[in-house]
């Protein structure tokens, strides 16, 4: 657990200079975001090395099923949008906030980065590293959700309700699908496609 615990700090420390107000001004948010994610994924490769095969097993069906699941998780974006941004009088400046990251590359260079990069190393590393040694520590359940909490409470630096509220719901949603199928595949293709479909493709902003 010494391992986790620390990685889990160094994450913290990324996630800070990403998107803390005073520092990620002063960040471009794609290269920390990379560099951030190569460091955790690799760390989280290295501490599992002895487990590879049990974590990262594949079927074809992972295929399809990370698709599909990508697109259940944006319509349930979609449809939060709709209804945040009329209930909520601050959910429409706060989502604009978390689009702002894309002004500082290209949209081709987000969208290659996010599907081959961001999203495969997130998962490598909250699911296949961080769930998975809390879930032999704790139990399946219980681990399952200290790590989706960690993984949603690291974005709090942003003060922003809404990333907060879509980091949790992220969480819970590939944490129970890395539970369901005890494969990091389906969550990486599901994250990784999202990821796109959300920034590049069909931004709800």
């Amino acid at each position: 657990m010494i391992a986790v615990i620390w990685l889990c700090a160094l994450a913290t420390f990324f996630w800070f200079v990403m998107f803390s107000p005073w520092t990620a001004p002063h960040m471009n948010f794609w290269l920390v975001m990379a560099m951030a994610t190569a460091v955790l994924a690799g760390a989280g490769l290295w501490f599992q090395k002895d487990r590879l095969r049990e974590i990262y097993f594949f079927k074809p069906a992972h295929i399809a099923i990370g698709l599909v699941s990508a697109l259940i998780l944006y319509a349930i974006f979609w449809a939060g949008n709709a209804v945040s941004t009329q209930l909520l009088h601050f959910a429409r400046p706060e989502i604009a906030g978390i689009y702002s990251t894309r002004a500082q590359a290209s949209p081709l260079t987000i969208g290659l980065l996010l599907l081959f990069w961001v999203g495969p190393a997130e998962e490598i590393f909250w699911r296949g590293f961080v769930q998975e040694r809390f879930c032999c520590r704790y139990g399946r359940s219980v681990g399952y959700l200290v790590a989706s909490l960690v993984y949603a409470a690291i974005h709090v630096f942003g003060l922003n309700f809404m990333l907060f509220m879509a980091s949790l719901i992220c969480g819970l949603f590939w944490g129970a699908m890395y539970l369901r199928y005890r494969s990091v595949w389906p969550g990486l293709i599901s994250h990784a496609v999202w990821d796109v479909l959300i920034f590049v493709v069909f931004p709800l902003q």
